[in-house]
């Protein structure tokens, strides 16, 4: 076998139907049908890994640990209105999506460079009537969309009757939230209760920067500015807890700043509204309670009763009621333990100083006086 026979042979065996010819001879081709399966390949991966990473993105943008985090499953008035929009402008976009795809595909396969024919396709730029078309397409989708959102954003921006109305004031703070029901005389933090089917008025507003009141399951977001009360109207059709966010980037506790929202019938509201009304115990019914109220009054109340100018802290008053500790940890011993200890390691970002310098007994003693606290 001479070296032109073994060259042949060689030339063959990197046969590759990607080159122009189909067909791979001499050194120089199979250099330039190398190149081109490499890119080939290259390519290849990259819409790989791009569609494995949509997928993925799909999949992760369903998932969430809690469902009352879903503005797919409204569960009031403004959040079924609200999901209707989203329906509203999905279906908008697929129709023009599919439109524009459809035209794209059609154009590849239509006007593709096909062998022996070299002649360009006919240029339709400077078109008017085209022009116009796909100017007036958009903008008729643009109403389209425009006409049902503002007539959805006066009819929420309504105020109903207000003996018909729960008013409520929100305080958005680093990184906790204060409920005032200022028609009964109630101040809360950190869970808010309201009475199923009524409408409920929520005056927001920030102390210090800023922050987005929203609870996903009952409507959409209203900015916290400081200086500045912003209202969102709301209501719950169906009794339950629902879960509220701070939807605006406001430091390093951010995503830890949360609360409840309790959604009760009428006379479950009452109750609570009747308890939350009834003045703290005054008086200690146990030895360690009594000195759980003297740590109290000597480390805490600085903060918890607003006295210290310099540092807002959530009041306290009906603090066993609560189900949870700075609105992420389950209402119990061992972890309030933890959070009086070192807040930082709960909440970053919190102002709250640590005590983590008590003894056990008085630790015990300042718990079980914030314990008596219904």
């Amino acid at each position: 076998m001479g070296k032109t026979n073994v060259f042949v042979f060689f030339s063959l065996s990197y046969y590759d139907p990607i080159s122009d010819d189909g067909r791979c001879f001499g050194k120089t081709d199979i250099l330039v049908c190398g190149r081109k399966r490499g890119l080939a390949v290259e390519r290849l991966r990259i819409w790989r890994i791009g569609l494995l990473i949509s997928l993925v993105m799909i999949l992760l943008a369903g998932c969430s640990g809690d469902p009352t985090l879903s503005v797919l499953d409204p569960k009031g008035s403004a959040a079924k209105i609200q999901l209707n929009l989203i329906y509203w402008s999905l279906g908008l976009m697929t129709v023009v999506f599919v439109i524009v795809i459809t035209i794209f595909v059609y154009v590849l396969v239509r006007y593709r460079k096909r062998k022996g024919q070299d002649r360009m396709p006919e240029q339709v730029h400077g078109s008017t009537k085209l022009e116009i078309i796909w100017t007036v397409i958009p903008i008729a989708a643009l109403i389209a969309l425009a006409i049902p959102t503002v007539q959805y954003t006066f009819d929420l921006a309504e105020a109903p009757p207000a003996e018909e109305t729960v008013i409520i004031d929100v305080t958005g703070y680093q990184f906790w939230w204060e409920f005032k029901y200022p028609q009964y005389g109630i101040t809360t933090a950190q869970e808010v209760h309201i009475p199923v089917g009524k409408k409920i008025l929520f005056r927001v507003h920030g102390k210090d920067v800023l922050h987005s009141f929203w609870v996903p399951s009952l409507g959409g977001k209203v900015d916290v500015v400081p200086g500045r009360v912003n209202t969102v109207i709301l209501d719950a059709k169906e009794a339950g807890v629902y879960q509220g966010k701070c939807a605006e980037l406001c430091g390093s506790g951010h995503a830890l700043m949360d609360f409840k929202v309790f959604a009760k019938n009428q006379a479950d509201f009452d109750k609570w509204k009747d308890q939350m009304k009834q003045p703290a115990p005054t008086v200690a019914t146990t030895s360690s309670e009594a000195n759980g109220e003297k740590i109290f009054q000597q480390n805490c109340i600085g903060c918890h009763a607003g006295v210290n100018p310099n540092i807002q802290g959530p009041n306290l008053n009906k603090f066993a009621t609560r189900t949870t500790i700075a609105g992420v940890l389950p209402h119990n011993d061992e972890n309030l333990k933890i959070w009086l200890r070192n807040p930082q390691s709960v909440k970053p970002g919190t102002l709250m100083p640590k005590i983590d310098y008590l003894n056990k007994d008085e630790l015990n003693d300042l718990i079980k006086y914030l314990d008596s606290r219904k």
